[in-house]
């Protein structure tokens, strides 16, 4: 085992792994996939073809400023595992990932608080299990891999509805390869009080995790899911990239929540969207933290009439760190309502940029949105954008949308200073008081470690 700072999730175990698809990206990879996982002809088809599509697409050029293209993808394993078959007690999880996820707290959330857990160690998931009373009301909480072999009638219903194979180069990279996830299913009327979670850690050097989530609400059901993300830091680029799709029913209820604390050598490039059927409400409450560069923006589309969606994130960019986040909400009904809260954080030569959208069809009525960007300064060496786009058609909707840059404030530093605080610590109060009202969304556990992961990045490294 490797370990460097016990405060933070930088640490990793040196391992050997029984299924290794190898180094680089080619037709062989994807079929070593295919093979391992014993998939139907279709998903190897589907496979092969986003490969193609992968290949074919150029990378984004509004990503070259920030370095995209230093990432080889030639350099990358694709797929690295210990086991096929996730393990429903901790017991029986292999001792180093088992160790790894003791140390990230995770079975004790799961005793305390949560109604299941996935726990997912490079590219499959070492552990899943939910609470018995849940699997008799017929709730779906698996990976990816058993999702699509033991419920296929409803995984394929839905996967690749809302992020086909071609939205963009990188959807395309995790159709080929994808590995993991969560899948998951709440039949109609079924109200999931307490929170499902899936943790994601990456342990291996020069590796990519794909997970892909697919999560299926039906009518007057109602689910929290709640994902974690960390890896360790290596002088070697790591990718993440991953796919979340989410389908609310009608009169559906669905809150996501993500909290991600990444290191900085890593690549975080993910597509997540949803969909809100009528009189659904889906909420997407996320929270960035490290990686070199991640490009993210959750998106709703508001598809049927009295739908409601809401976006609130947080992004802190330290030094070197990008933070390119944002939101985006498509109103195809009328009578929508959506609400954007974003807050973010430069310090040192970090950028966080926010990028929105807000769009409403044509002939739609009674449409409203608030977009609110908030961004803070920590020193003078920080960056922070803000790319908001509103594209609206018709009239007689209601619209707003407010920005805000501001720098720390020298006098309030000050005040605390002269209480004996030290500065770093005078620095991480004012940070949490910029974003405690959205902190405050995040259940209790995840408000305290979230305002933990600032104290740490605001603390002066050594």
């Amino acid at each position: 085992m490797k370990t460097s700072d016990a405060s933070s999730e930088n640490f990793h175990f040196d391992m050997s792994y029984p299924f290794d698809a190898g180094i680089g990206l080619n037709p062989t990879t994807v079929a070593y996939i295919s093979d391992v996982k014993g998939e139907d002809p279709w998903l190897r088809a589907f496979r092969l073809q986003a490969l193609e599509t992968f290949l074919a697409t150029p990378m984004p050029r509004n990503l070259e400023p920030y370095g995209i293209q230093n990432l080889d993808f030639h350099k990358i394993r694709y797929y690295l595992a210990n086991n096929q078959v996730p393990s429903r007690s901790w017991e029986d999880v292999p001792l180093e990932i088992k160790t790894t996820f003791d140390r990230l707290g995770i079975p004790e959330r799961e005793h305390r608080f949560l109604a299941g857990v996935e726990a997912q160690f490079d590219s499959e998931a070492a552990y899943n299990r939910m609470q018995d009373v849940l699997a008799q009301k017929g709730v779906i909480f698996v990976d990816s891999t058993v999702g699509l072999k033991k419920y296929s009638q409803i995984f394929r219903q839905y996967f690749a509805s809302l992020v086909p194979i071609g939205n963009n180069k990188f959807s395309a990279l995790n159709a080929a390869v994808f590995s993991g996830g969560s899948f998951i299913y709440v039949p109609k009327g079924v109200k999931v009080k307490q929170p499902l979670q899936a943790y994601f850690r990456i342990n291996a050097e020069s590796f990519g995790q794909f997970e892909r989530t697919l999560i299926v609400v039906d009518e007057d059901a109602e689910l929290t899911y709640m994902e974690g993300c960390t890896a360790p830091r290596f002088e070697t680029a790591t990718l993440h990239s991953a796919v979340v799709e989410v389908i609310a029913l009608k009169n559906a209820k669905v809150q996501y929540i993500t909290v991600q604390n990444w290191s900085n050598n890593v690549y975080n490039l993910v597509t997540k969207r949803s969909i809100a059927h009528e009189n659904a409400q889906i909420r997407w409450i996320d929270c960035n933290i490290g990686s070199k560069l991640t490009v993210k923006y959750p998106s709703i589309l508001l598809a049927g009439e009295g739908a409601s969606g809401e976006i609130l994130s947080i992004a802190l960019a330290s030094d070197q760190q990008i933070q390119r986040t944002g939101a985006k909400v498509i109103h195809l009904a009328s009578n929508t309502t959506s609400n954007i809260v974003s807050k973010s954080i430069s310090k040192g030569n970090g950028l966080a940029s926010y990028h929105g959208l807000v769009h409403v069809d044509p002939k739609l009525k009674n449409c409203r949105n608030n977009s609110q960007c908030d961004a803070l300064l920590i020193d003078g060496a920080s960056h922070s954008d803000t790319y908001p786009k509103i594209d609206i058609h018709g009239a007689g909707h209601h619209i707003q949308h407010e920005a805000k840059v501001s720098k720390i404030d020298e006098e309030r530093l000050l005040y605390l200073q002269q209480r004996g605080i030290d500065p770093w610590q005078a620095t991480s109060l004012c940070v949490n008081g910029f974003v405690n009202e959205l902190i405050r969304e995040f259940p209790l556990e995840y408000s305290v470690e979230l305002k933990r992961l600032i104290d740490f990045e605001m603390h002066p490294k050594k």
